[in-house]
């Protein structure tokens, strides 16, 4: 995920001059936020590698051993005594290699970078709890298909029971992400900025249906090439395989074995991330189209699962799952590759021939790699020395054979997409409401009433519902539209007569209005995104973190969303503000108790601020989506003058504000272009 933009409107944003620029650059800025596409989370990422490990044969777990020991003893305390530490719970004190894969690429950009995480920052042992507590809180949630793909129950109430398990079960997920999302982002405050909008950890879509295992190696491997999940395995792997062979083949002091063995399993652990992603199914189908596709088709399939079949070339297909999904079988299938990309590595550095070798390249640094997935969009010219020859691709095609097969690109044969709310949108809202107020606008006027209204209003913004997770809101949008209410149920006088009089007597007049409605998150305060956007231009890495966390409940982040099973729960005092302009043709009408009764001309200006927001219903297909969203709201009713109509000639009548509150009915339709 990112948040630079593109030259243009970079330009743009340098002239001072524009009164709208901070809007705009907020605007851009949370344009370009796309969800990180992340496999799988880090427990899942965890447990393939640990399973991997566990399924080595007796010499080749003692030689992984060893070189653990050795990496641990250049790495220091940080680095758990036990590569592969299966016992591990929350609260962990070390970090163990199999928990390197789930760093790499989520929480790291290089596994240069990776090591400097991993030993020296105080805060991954937190992202290592939050994902510990994150298993636990999976291990309870049944993986089902959605209602809509299982067949329907034999009876009415079979068929309700089974909604409500599968939509149990997804909201159980969701919340479970939602916390699990939320610490991690306060733990790693580059969480969610991390991972810039390319394809590093999806797989490049075939160009045609009889694109041979060759060719597509030469597609995802070549100079220049898109970058891909296999892409970077392979990068990261074969640099893990030429410090390798310099182990194998080099006499080297204890002190520089220690530090080329390190930077070789951080390397290993880091390709293995990319390995792991091959297998998850929203990344298999999910690497074309834009972002708002990208994004839709990558969570549709992770939660549905995708039908698929391997290099291998069998004629048996399998099922895959994605992230927060993994079930045994699906762990146990990324694991087998896993296990023979690490069983190279370690016959490698032992010195055991196998069918394919690595050539010994003594110019491989004793440093991790640096090749940065996060700004890189292409596959880059390797340095002198450890440039890859055809002699290291069947290494490579070794491991790829068990790996899916990715779908085809845009055209005929494709794979069904699906779009996320995600980009800019034009649309229209309805909405009725009715209210409590706390009385009338004249002085003394305190007996309570009710009154109702409706609002019919366009709407333009942009779409981020979630940023991070579904369970997030970074929805944007400013309205325009026209408001009326009903009179209210008071009277202007406590008398019998004003009762009997009907609409003439209300406190409250029947009154239309100009309405607008703005909706925007905010950090810790309503509104701070606005005024903070010039730290943009001096900072863009703290404004976009403060975004992203604005987008996923703000700084305390009691805004998130809670998922339920007949809806969606979301606090919102702060995040939407509605402002409805009465009187302004003059025509509003009140009468004023007094000695004579005044005919008073009416006009103010009403504001309601959401609290409570609860959404039963949302439907998104294609590039148009329906919302049905009920809120509670508090109101004030502000006059801005009160000239005395009849009799002429007395001065303004005094006004107050009137309080209120109440519940709204609102539907919401959007288009996405």
């Amino acid at each position: 995920m990112f948040c630079r933009l593109p030259v243009p409107a970079c330009r743009l944003a340098r002239s001072r001059s524009l009164p709208w620029l901070p809007a705009v650059v907020l605007a851009l800025c949370l344009a370009l936020f796309v969800q990180p596409a992340r496999a799988w989370v880090y427990p899942e990422h965890r447990d393939i590698a640990l399973l991997a490990v566990d399924s080595l044969d007796a010499e080749r777990r003692a030689v992984f051993d060893d070189l653990w020991r050795e990496a641990r003893a250049q790495g220091g305390t940080r680095l758990c005594e036990y590569g592969a530490d299966t016992p591990q719970g929350s609260s962990p004190s070390c970090i163990d290699w199999a928990a390197l894969s789930a760093i790499a690429g989520d929480h790291s950009c290089s596994a240069h970078d990776m090591r400097a995480v991993v030993l020296d920052s105080r805060w991954i042992l937190a992202v290592a709890d939050v994902a510990a507590r994150l298993k636990a809180d999976l291990a309870r949630i049944d993986v089902m298909p959605p209602a809509s793909q299982t067949p329907g129950g034999e009876t009415p109430i079979g068929d309700m029971r089974r909604r409500l398990q599968s939509e149990t079960a997804r909201a159980e997920r969701i919340n479970a992400l939602r916390n699990a999302d939320t610490r991690l982002q306060q733990a790693d405050s580059e969480y969610a900025t991390r991972a810039r909008s390319n394809t590093a950890h999806f797989l490049l879509p075939r160009p045609s249906n009889d694109t041979k295992d060759v060719e597509y190696a030469a597609l995802a491997l070549g100079l220049g090439s898109d970058i891909s999940a296999v892409g970077v395995y392979a990068w990261y792997h074969l640099s893990a395989m030429q410090k390798a062979s310099r182990l194998a083949r080099e006499q080297l002091s204890p002190e520089q074995r220690r530090q080329l063995t390190l930077a070789m399993l951080f390397d290993e652990a880091f390709a293995l991330h990319f390995l792991q992603d091959t297998f998850a199914a929203g990344h298999v189908a999910g690497a074309w189209g834009n972002a708002s596709q990208r994004q839709g088709t990558h969570d549709y399939y992770n939660a549905a699962g995708l039908e698929a079949f391997t290099w291998r070339g069998t004629s048996g297909s399998v099922v895959l799952m994605g992230d927060a999904h993994m079930r045994p079988v699906d762990a146990q299938r990324a694991a087998t590759s896993v296990r023979e990309s690490l069983e190279q590595l370690l016959d490698t550095a032992a010195g055991k021939p196998r069918a394919h070798q690595q050539s010994h390249t003594p110019a491989a640094e004793a440093e991790p790699d640096g090749f940065d997935v996060c700004r890189n969009d292409q596959l880059i010219r390797r340095a002198e020395g450890t440039r890859i020859g055809a002699e290291s691709l069947p290494l490579v095609a070794e491991v790829l054979r068990e790996t899916p097969i990715p779908g085809l690109g845009a055209g005929l044969g494709a794979m069904p997409r699906f779009r996320s709310e995600l980009g800019a949108f034009i649309g229209l809202a309805g909405s009725i409401d009715g209210r409590v107020v706390d009385g009338g606008f004249v002085t003394g006027q305190n007996s309570a009433g009710s009154l109702g209204g409706v609002e019919l209003a366009f709407r333009g913004g942009v779409g981020l519902d979630g940023v991070i997770g579904e369970a997030g809101d970074g929805l944007v949008f400013a309205s325009i539209g026209l408001r009326a209410e009903t009179p209210s149920t008071s009277r202007f006088v406590d008398t019998g007569f004003a009762q009997q009089a009907g609409n003439l007597a209300a406190a409250i007049p029947a009154r239309a209005a100009l309405a607008a409605r703005i909706r925007m998150p905010f950090y810790l305060i309503p509104g701070d995104l606005l005024l903070l956007a010039p730290l943009y231009f001096f900072d863009p890495e703290r404004y976009t973190a403060m975004a992203v966390t604005a987008g996923n409940g703000g700084l305390i982040p009691w805004q998130a969303g809670w998922a339920t099973p007949i809806g969606r729960f979301q606090l919102v005092a702060g995040r939407e503000l509605g402002v409805a302009f009465y009187g302004l043709r003059g025509n509003d009408r009140l009468l004023a108790p007094g000695d004579p009764t005044q005919l008073v001309e009416l006009r103010s200006t009403y504001f309601d601020l959401p609290i409570l927001e609860y959404r039963p219903y949302r439907a998104f297909a294609s590039n148009q989506s329906s919302t049905v969203l009920f809120q509670l709201f508090v109101g004030a009713d502000v006059p801005r003058s009160g000239n005395v109509v009849s009799p002429p000639g007395l001065p303004p009548v005094e006004l107050k504000t009137v309080w209120s509150g109440g519940l709204r009915l609102v539907f919401d339709w959007r288009y996405y272009p």
